[in-house]
């Protein structure tokens, strides 16, 4: 189930973001491709939005696209998500936000591997990432 909706201003936005990560989460930018510590991560985990700490995708659903961006076959669920259309910069795309922030992740497309079709294809800054071992612990 999708936490509550978190609410901050552009300003308090600044302030616990880098600069980066304020360009693509609030901005909707797009970091460099291949240029993302995430992009290679191979650890078993769950990565979340660098904004709020939502729970986004499982390191299960993970795999190597060549595109440059983290790409993921399938979220957590379905209500971590929300997915509008996006006609910017002359392409019709699905842009991919958190739910429970807004924060721009990145777009979904539907050339990704079975068993969904669809590749998430997320700005590894817009992403936070827990080891498996690590999230074992904060339960406890």
């Amino acid at each position: 189930m999708a936490q509550n909706k978190i609410e901050k201003s552009e300003e308090d936005w600044k302030s616990v973001l880098t600069p980066e990560q304020y360009h693509v989460l609030r901005q909707k930018g797009t970091e460099r491709p291949f240029s993302g510590n995430l992009y290679y991560n191979k650890e078993k985990g769950i990565y979340t939005c660098a904004a709020c700490g939502q729970e986004l995708f499982s390191s299960d659903t993970k795999f190597e696209s060549g595109t440059g961006w983290p790409s993921f076959y399938d979220v957590i669920s379905s209500d971590r998500v929300r997915l509008h259309e996006d006609n910017s910069y002359f392409m019709k795309r699905i842009e991919v936000v958190c739910s429970r922030c807004g924060s721009h992740l990145g777009h979904v497309f539907e050339d990704g591997p079975e068993p969904t079709g669809q590749r998430y294809c997320i700005n590894s800054v817009s992403l936070g990432f827990t080891k498996e071992e690590d999230a074992g612990k904060e339960k406890e």
